[in-house]
């Protein structure tokens, strides 16, 4: 199945990430408030290592990251995430097919009322690249088929 890259909705509209973003994303990865949930502030290298690493996501499977930003532009208020991700060595896909995981930190409390609402359940903390994180899952049920076509 293609993934746009991009799509809107009533508020919001992403677009899909692009070597272009660089200077968004260490606008992003240097904030300490924006940075307070994902790992902590990342330095020029670990972001371009971050860059690299979706943009090659993209290239391999079709789908990755997107920034977020409200309908309108400005600047990014966040990102989408529909990707690969390894949890304790097994391959997920983060936000998509019949079973789907999101990660978040045990201590992001707005991010898991989030998932909670689009019908993701907390399922356990783990070890996800060097940091504590919580990880939520929704399946579909065996009657039901994929979560999302």
């Amino acid at each position: 199945m293609p993934f746009p890259d991009s799509f809107s909705k009533i508020r919001l509209q992403t677009e899909r990430l692009t070597s272009d973003h660089l200077s968004e994303v260490l606008r992003m990865h240097r904030d300490p408030a924006v940075m307070a949930h994902l790992g902590g502030v990342r330095d020029d290298d670990q972001t371009a290592a971050y860059l690299a690493r979706n943009l090659q996501h993209w290239a391999d499977y079709g789908f990755g990251l997107w920034i977020l930003r409200e309908r309108g532009g400005g600047e990014p208020i966040g990102r989408v995430v529909l990707r690969h991700l390894f949890v304790e060595g097994v391959d997920e896909v983060e936000v998509h097919l019949g079973t789907i995981v999101a990660v978040t930190s045990p201590t992001n409390l707005a991010s898991q009322r989030v998932l909670e609402k689009v019908g993701l359940v907390y399922e356990r903390e783990f070890i996800h690249e060097g940091a504590l994180s919580a990880l939520f899952r929704a399946r579909a049920s065996s009657t039901e088929g994929p979560l999302w076509d």
